[in-house]
């Protein structure tokens, strides 16, 4: 199956995988058989015991396999039509309802979590011997061990979470993505969505640019004081949940833990990156001689080079995206055209739907789902690839367990990010315009400024603001550090003018998942290395890369990669990330500078 001949079209997703209807009676369904399989499963509880014969556990697993099917479709339904419409009241009902009921079931079912990471070593370690592919996520969960609580605390927890931070964060989501925002293009004053709104932050004309981020701080900064207020409410939920009461070092500890990356491996990443921005600066330097200014303003940084409206039709797009897959491995076009044939992409542009562009996998039987907010834009076709590059990858490692098939976040961003690598590959191969291939090469450095600089300082702010407002800072206080922040990711390459202070409150990663963010760093280093070793080996390097993709969550990241041989103990294979742009921006600077005119 090729993607030749095929139509795409810009459409909202279909949710019918998950329920025919989506009627209220077909939904009650699925909870009252939550209900009574959680039922069963509870019977179970005497039966446990350190002497428990390997079948008899592996039953048990898979009854909980099931459960967690039945549920992860409930809550996916629930996620994806709260995503179209953060507006629609019904969908925020349903969401709130859904997160109470997981946290009910949840709770009837930590016995066994507790039982099993309270077992000997001993006898765990021959339950472990005889599980097979769920090994990993037995052995991930014993990892926790020292920072388990009791049952009954870990019944509060789950309860409280409910009303507190999940909450807080559909809050944040649904009182976000209600903004519009006020842009006068072409004498006419227009009312945008985010998403249309950032399109003129790439803009050739700089007062467009200028004028574009302002509106966004402006209507973010009017809110700042209460989403600021959210952010250190989720914070100091977060500390005294991680730090106080399961006994972590810090609160990045937490997340280090959940994604199995060692403490020290995460410090050495963000010091290498701290380390390398000077790289980033003098791209920016070069990037000023060509706009023909004498520093970059922060509303510059993502200016194209040359002046140029060039759009791409959605079906001309997802072409591209096709082509990029298949020249690589025909699997890969003939995945990515799963999501599409199975209706479940949503790519229009509309009022109230979240921002920005997701992949939602919601079983390993069930294809992802993918949105996307499609401008017509170069950038809206490399996120076609991207999130498209995260359903191949789930789809990938679907031969494993429901419990391992998902990659961890760190190595979550591999196959996405490669996507993107080739995408820009076919369009540099594709495209004759002599400027436009200029552009494309200018917006790689772009992006990587975008995925590892930007995203590895907003992990350090995050460490320095979970500190901050432990020592009781104040809103204002987080916004004069997150400018100060952004005064040492740019020296004195680019001027930051005082809005940007707000910038922060504007970013759903560090409500939504704190100290999500480092993985996108760790993975677009993780992929120059691996994509240079495409580039250098041809054929030969993509079983390895395949594996990768295909081991899904079950090893350790540490484990995945150590087979692919790389050290990610090492700041050297971190450097050779940055090496790898370092020799990006010497090809730039090798090019005679054309500068568009000063403010054109």
């Amino acid at each position: 199956m090729t993607s030749e001949n095929l139509t795409f079209t810009q459409t909202r997703w279909s949710l019918y995988d998950l329920f025919q209807t989506g009627q209220p009676a077909d939904l009650e369904s699925v909870f009252t058989l939550l209900e009574q399989k959680v039922a069963a499963f509870e019977t179970i509880r005497p039966q446990l015991s350190a002497d428990l014969d390997n079948d008899t556990f592996l039953g048990f697993i898979r009854q909980m396999e099931v459960i967690d099917h039945a549920g992860n479709r409930l809550y996916s339904y629930a996620s994806l039509w709260f995503a179209e419409d953060t507006q629609n009241q019904a969908a925020q009902s349903l969401m709130a309802r859904v997160d109470q009921f997981f946290a009910g079931l949840g709770n009837r079912m930590l016995f066994f979590n507790l039982w099993w990471k309270d077992l000997p070593d001993e006898d765990a370690t021959r339950l472990m011997a005889a599980s097979g592919d769920y090994r990993y996520w037995l052995e991930e969960m014993r990892h926790f061990k020292p920072h388990t609580l009791s049952e009954a605390e870990e019944k509060i927890i789950n309860i409280k979470n409910v009303t507190g931070s999940s909450a807080l964060g559909t809050l944040y989501d649904a009182m976000t993505n209600r903004y519009t925002f006020k842009l006068t293009v072409d004498g006419q004053e227009r009312e945008m969505t985010r998403g249309e709104l950032m399109v003129y932050a790439y803009h050739y004309d700089p007062a467009l640019r200028a004028a574009a981020y302002q509106e966004l701080y402006r209507v973010y900064g009017q809110d700042g004081p209460i989403l600021g207020q959210v952010y250190q409410t989720l914070v100091r939920d977060w500390r005294n949940e991680q730090v106080l009461l399961r006994g972590f070092q810090s609160p990045l500890a937490a997340r280090n833990l959940a994604n199995d990356i060692p403490d020290e491996v995460v410090d050495t990443l963000l010091e290498v990156c701290r380390q390398n921005v000077s790289i980033f600066q003098r791209f920016f330097r070069l990037k000023a001689r060509w706009l023909g200014v004498e520093r970059l303003r922060r509303y510059d940084v993502y200016a194209p080079v040359v002046q140029s409206d060039k759009e791409y039709d959605f079906q001309q797009a997802a072409q591209m995206v096709m082509d990029s897959f298949r020249q690589f491995d025909p699997r890969f076009e003939e995945l990515a055209l799963r999501v599409f044939k199975a209706d479940h992409v949503d790519s229009e542009v509309r009022k109230g739907k979240r921002g920005g562009a997701f992949c939602l996998t919601a079983a390993n039987d069930i294809t992802p789902w993918v949105q996307l907010n499609y401008q017509h834009k170069v950038r809206d076709i490399s996120t076609m690839a991207h999130e498209l590059g995260h359903a191949i990858h789930s789809m990938l490692a679907a031969g494993h367990s429901l419990f391992t098939f998902h990659a961890s976040l760190p190595l979550a961003e591999t196959a996405s990010t490669f996507g993107e690598m080739m995408l820009v590959d076919q369009l540099l191969k594709q495209e004759t315009d002599e400027a436009v291939r200029r552009d494309l090469l200018f917006s790689q450095v772009d992006d990587a400024y975008a995925t590892i600089a930007r995203q590895a300082f907003f992990a350090l702010f995050e460490r320095q603001a979970h500190e901050m407002i432990d020592q009781g800072a104040s809103v204002d206080e987080l916004a004069e550090a997150y400018l100060q922040n952004l005064h040492e990711l740019f020296g004195d390459a680019v001027d930051v003018s005082d809005e940007f202070r707000w910038e922060w409150v504007s970013i759903p990663h560090i409500y939504n998942v704190p100290f999500y963010v480092y993985a996108y760093s760790f993975g677009q280093l993780l992929v120059l290395s691996l994509y240079q070793q495409y580039r250098r080996e041809g054929e030969s390097f993509k079983p390895r890369y395949i594996k990768i993709l295909s081991t899904g969550g079950a090893e350790s990241p540490a484990h995945i990669l150590e087979e692919a041989g790389i050290d990610i103990r090492q700041a050297s294979f971190w450097q050779g990330g940055f090496d790898v742009v370092r020799e990006m921006v010497a090809e730039l600077e090798a090019l005679p500078v054309q500068p568009l005119a000063a403010g054109q």
